[in-house]
């Protein structure tokens, strides 16, 4: 037997602010928050911006000791975590035990404990590194931390897929519910990237923008990196509904693909047979959905794919698509982008408003889309998807539509 799944609970954790409300607060009002970043030698490089949790106080949230085994990544999880359990009005005994999984998608995972730990070891001369180091950076300590808090002893585990990383982990959550193997399930994504050492890498690929992420515009040159978490909570409808919880959307369906091409250079037939995918996973026709939101990284190469791609996949609907990249105000969460962009899409689908691309600032031939550019539309949304497209030609692709 396969059961339909509904979304009980939302978290998140960004540039824009420390929650959803505030999360959708700036998105509906075409925020960037995107930023000159607070970093130590951020003077040192190229690009001095990027999407940072401004105002994050650990201390707040963890007892000393516990903060000790967290790097930030873990930390963003468990915030996010927490909130979305207590929006989707779970108890403490509805989630223990093991009818409940945990599978959380990174990137990188404990990337900013190892850029610390090799600047201990390398920078200064130090002979000895914390020996939390590896605890705190694996990239499962997220999925293992959630776990723990909320004692779940079902399916927990961490998914490393790039940029990929978070829609491939609630589509795994999804498929567990759907099947039964669970009654509910913690997933998303969490990334704590924005360090010396990791945006230096990304600098010498060339692909960052120095001033202002805008995708699918004319005149944009680069993406901007961005930390943060997107928490969800999947539960099986019928047991939502009995229980009388609040429905924030249906997860329809999930869709992957490979490109099996380039390491870096996305393929737009690859991307649009995930999307065909997610689609025909989830009952859904093209002209049933309305709003995509985008990978939209904003980088010269990629927005023109994705465009391609979307239009592939969705034939002539595509021209009647509002189509948007929150990226542009929220920074590119790399292995947690899904999961925030999900929290993104399924407060679109909520609140019938399309959010915007923000910083657009005039048509790309090559990107022929309506972008919904620079401020947020009220619309009518029956079902939306979620683009995520990895290096490494890995693609997921996630469907929500209205509850009934």
């Amino acid at each position: 037997m396969t059961h339909k799944v509904a979304v009980t609970g939302l978290g998140c954790i960004s540039a824009l602010g420390p929650d959803v409300v505030a999360f959708w607060d700036g998105l509906s009002n075409g925020r960037c928050g995107i930023g000159p970043l607070d970093l130590p030698g951020i003077e040192d490089l190229h690009v001095k911006i990027g999407g940072q949790v401004k105002g994050f106080d650990p201390t707040a949230h963890f007892a000393s000791a516990k903060l000790a085994a967290l790097d930030a990544f873990s930390q963003f999880a468990l915030v996010a975590a927490r909130e979305a359990v207590a929006n989707a009005g779970l108890s403490a005994s509805d989630i223990a035990g093991p009818r409940t999984a945990v599978i959380v998608g990174t990137g990188i995972g404990g990337i900013s404990t190892l850029n610390d730990a090799f600047y201990q070891r390398y920078g200064l001369g130090k002979r000895r590194i914390d020996a939390a180091t590896i605890p705190k950076a694996m990239p499962n300590a997220a999925a293992s931390h959630i776990s723990m808090e909320f004692g779940v002893n079902g399916p927990a585990f961490a998914v490393c897929s790039a940029c990929s990383s978070a829609n491939h982990a609630m589509g795994i959550a999804l498929g567990l519910v759907r099947a039964g193997v669970v009654d509910r399930a913690i997933t998303g994504g969490s990334e704590a990237n924005l360090n010396y050492g990791n945006i230096n890498a990304w600098e010498a690929l060339k692909v960052l923008t120095p001033n202002a992420c805008r995708p699918f515009s004319r005149g944009r040159n680069g993406m901007s990196l961005g930390d943060g978490a997107g928490i969800i909570v999947l539960e099986r409808m019928d047991l939502a509904k009995a229980r009388g919880a609040q429905i924030h959307a249906e997860m329809a369906g999930a869709g992957c693909s490979a490109d099996a091409g380039d390491l870096l250079r996305p393929d737009a037939n690859g991307a649009a047979a995930a999307i065909r995918n997610a689609l025909a996973d989830g009952g859904l026709a093209p002209e049933d959905v309305d709003y995509v939101n985008a990978h939209g990284t904003g980088t010269l190469l990629n927005d023109p794919v994705e465009t391609a791609a979307i239009r592939a996949a969705f034939g002539a609907h595509a021209d009647k698509l509002a189509v948007s990249s929150t990226k542009s105000m929220h920074g590119h969460g790399l292995g947690a982008a899904g999961a925030i962009e999900m929290v993104a899409t399924i407060l679109a689908l909520k609140h019938q408003v399309a959010p915007p691309t923000a910083n657009w600032l005039e048509r790309d031939p090559k990107c022929d889309l309506d972008y919904v550019p620079n401020q947020a539309r009220a619309m009518p949304i029956r079902a939306a998807v979620s683009n995520s497209f990895a290096f490494g030609g890995l693609n997921a692709v996630l469907a929500v539509k209205r509850a009934s």
